[in-house]
C-alpha cells in the first residue's frame, strides 16, 4: 500500500490588517493572492508562490511573532528554497529589508530572514551541501 503523501504546510499568522498583509507578500514578495474573504476588504487570505502558502486572519489582535515570546526562537516559517542566492538578488531589487543578509549559518543553512508587515520572521533558504 503506497503511502499517503502530505503535499505542504503553511503557517497561519493572525495579523491586524488582512488586506496589508496580503499587499505586502503580493508586492514585495511576489506572492500570487489566491483567496480572500471577503473580496475588497478581507478578513482572512491565502497568498502562493511555487509550494509555499501563508494563510492570514485579521481578528483585531496584535500579531505575536516567535521572537516576541523567545529570542532564539525568533524564525515564524522556514520557506525551503533551492537558489536562495537568486531569490535574495529578486528581494533586493524590489528594495526589501533583510533582517538578517544572505550568508552561510552555524547550522548548516545558507539563506537570508525579513520580517514582513506583522513582523513574522521568515528564513528562506535551503541546507548547505
Amino acid at each position: 500500500m503506497a503511502r499517503p503523501e502530505i503535499a505542504g504546510i503553511s503557517p497561519f499568522f493572525i495579523v491586524q490588517d488582512a488586506a496589508g498583509a496580503l499587499s505586502f507578500y503580493r508586492d514585495r514578495l511576489g506572492f500570487e493572492v489566491t483567496f480572500q474573504e471577503p473580496a475588497g476588504d478581507p478578513f482572512f487570505g491565502i497568498v502562493r508562490r511555487g509550494g509555499a502558502m501563508i494563510m492570514f486572519k485579521g481578528v483585531g489582535v496584535d500579531p505575536l511573532p516567535n521572537y516576541r515570546r523567545e529570542p532564539a526562537a525568533r524564525w515564524d516559517a522556514y520557506l525551503y528554497v533551492p537558489d536562495p542566492d537568486a531569490l535574495a538578488a529578486e528581494f533586493a531589487s524590489r528594495n526589501v529589508e533583510f533582517s538578517e543578509p544572505l550568508k552561510d549559518t552555524q547550522d548548516g543553512l545558507r539563506g537570508f530572514e525579513l520580517k514582513d508587515s506583522n513582523g513574522y520572521v521568515l528564513f528562506f533558504g535551503r541546507p548547505r551541501s
